[in-house]
C-alpha cells in the first residue's frame, strides 16, 4: 500500500506533553466490532469492558535512562571538545550499544566520548542517518548503572521538541509493571494503569500475564519508503515464556479473548504465533503488521493513538481497518482526545 493512505489531519495541541494525572483517569475510546462503533470512556472503565476470563498481556520491559550528553575528545587537529547528543537505541554486546548521535557529522571511528566523570566510550562504528556504535569502558549491570546516573529519560521527540526531560519524567515515562531493563522508550499504553486498575481487572476476573519487548529508538523514525512493502523494520528483542503462552492458549481455549497492551505486545505475541500455535519465542522481531495481516495470537488491543503515517498507525488499520480507524481518530481529535506517549488510549475489538 501507498504510505499516503495512511495519512491524517492531527492539530499540534492535540499532542500530550504529560500524562493524565493519575494514570487511570485517562480517556479511552472503544472501536467495536467491523463498523468500528465508537464509544466513549474512561481507562477507569477498562474492567467493565473485558470480560471474565479474558486475558490481558502486558509489556514488562523497564526505560533505561538513554538520554546521554557527551563530548567528544579534542582532535589534534581541532584542539577542542565537541558536545554530542545521544540517544541509544540497541544493546548490541554488554559493553556495546548503537545509538543515534547529533551532530553525527562530529564523530569518527576512534573517537573518545566522555559521559560525566565516570563513563566513556569509543565510537566502533558508525552508518548512514546518524547511527553510530558506542564500545563503552564496562559492561553488563555496571553499565547500566552508570547510564542512569548520567542519563535522562529518553523522551519520543515530539516532546522534547517542546520542553525538557525533567525529574516528573522518571516517573511519568515507567509503567507501573516495568522490571526488565532494556527498553530506549516506553510501551505507553501500560502507562494508563495503576495498581487500583490492576486489582480492579483481576476483581471482575479477567487474568493478566506478561512477554518482554525491548522498544528501541527505531519506534519513532518516520517510514521514507513510499509504499509498505519496501520499509525495514529495526529489529527489538523479545521474550514469550512457555508458562505465559500456555496460560493464554488456555484462556482462548476456554472462550476468553487475548488483549495485549500496547503494540509492543502485540507483536511480540503475533511473532511468537507466526507459524501458527502460540509458542515459546525468545528473538529479534522485525514483524512489520499491516493491513491484509492475519492475527492469530490475539482478540483485540489497547493501545495509544499514533502518530500520521507511522508503522503503528498502520499496525491498528490492520485490525480494525484503515478507514475505520481513520473516522476513529477524527472523532478523538474532534473530541478532545489527547495523542502519543502521555495521551488517552483506545481499546480496538474487531469482533464486538
Amino acid at each position: 500500500m501507498n504510505i499516503d493512505a495512511f495519512d491524517f489531519e492531527l492539530p499540534e495541541d492535540r499532542i500530550a506533553l504529560r500524562p493524565a494525572n493519575p494514570r487511570d483517569s485517562a480517556r479511552l475510546l472503544v472501536v467495536r466490532g467491523p463498523e468500528g462503533i465508537l464509544e466513549d470512556y474512561t481507562m477507569r472503565d477498562l474492567p467493565g469492558l473485558l470480560r471474565a476470563g479474558d486475558i490481558v498481556v502486558t509489556n514488562n520491559t523497564r526505560v533505561l535512562k538513554a538520554a546521554l550528553k557527551g563530548r567528544r575528545a579534542s582532535r589534534e587537529l581541532d584542539g577542542a571538545d565537541v558536545a554530542i547528543d545521544f540517544n541509544l537505541n540497541r544493546q548490541c554486546a554488554p559493553d556495546r550499544w548503537s545509538a543515534f548521535a547529533r551532530p553525527a557529522k562530529r564523530l569518527k571511528v576512534g573517537d573518545e566520548v566522555r559521559f560525566g566523570d565516570a563513563l566513556t566510550a569509543r565510537v566502533s562504528g558508525r552508518s548512514e542517518g546518524g547511527e553510530v556504535e558506542l564500545l563503552f569502558n564496562r559492561g553488563g549491570t555496571d553499565l547500566s548503572v552508570a547510564i542512569e546516573a548520567c542519563g535522562e529519560m529518553p523522551l519520543p521527540p515530539y516532546i522534547t521538541s517542546k520542553r525538557a526531560a525533567d525529574e516528573r519524567d522518571i516517573e511519568d515515562y515507567q509503567t507501573t509493571f516495568a522490571n526488565e531493563v532494556g527498553s530506549v522508550a516506553a510501551p505507553t499504553a501500560g502507562l494508563h494503569f495503576t495498581p487500583e486498575l490492576l486489582s480492579s481487572l483481576q476483581s471482575a476476573g479477567v487474568q493478566r500475564e506478561t512477554v518482554t519487548l525491548h522498544v528501541n529508538a527505531g519506534t519513532f523514525l518516520p517510514v521514507k519508503a513510499e509504499r509498505t512493502e519496501d520499509h525495514i523494520m529495526h529489529p527489538e528483542f523479545a521474550v514469550l515464556e512457555e508458562s505465559a503462552a500456555s496460560v493464554i492458549r488456555s484462556a482462548r481455549s476456554a472462550g476468553g479473548r487475548c488483549i495485549p497492551i500496547g503494540t509492543t505486545a502485540l507483536r511480540t505475541l503475533e511473532s511468537a504465533a507466526a507459524n501458527g500455535d502460540l509458542l515459546p519465542f525468545a528473538a529479534d522481531t522485525s514483524i512489520f503488521i499491516t493491513p491484509g495481516h492475519q492475527f492469530r495470537a490475539v482478540d483485540g488491543l489497547l493501545t495509544n493513538f499514533h502518530l500520521p503515517r507511522s508503522t503503528l498507525f498502520m499496525l491498528v488499520s490492520a485490525m480494525m481497518g484503515l478507514q475505520q480507524m481513520k473516522r476513529a481518530y477524527a472523532h478523538a481529535v474532534a473530541n478532545g482526545y489527547r495523542f502519543f506517549s502521555y495521551g488517552d488510549a483506545c481499546l480496538l475489538l474487531p469482533n464486538g
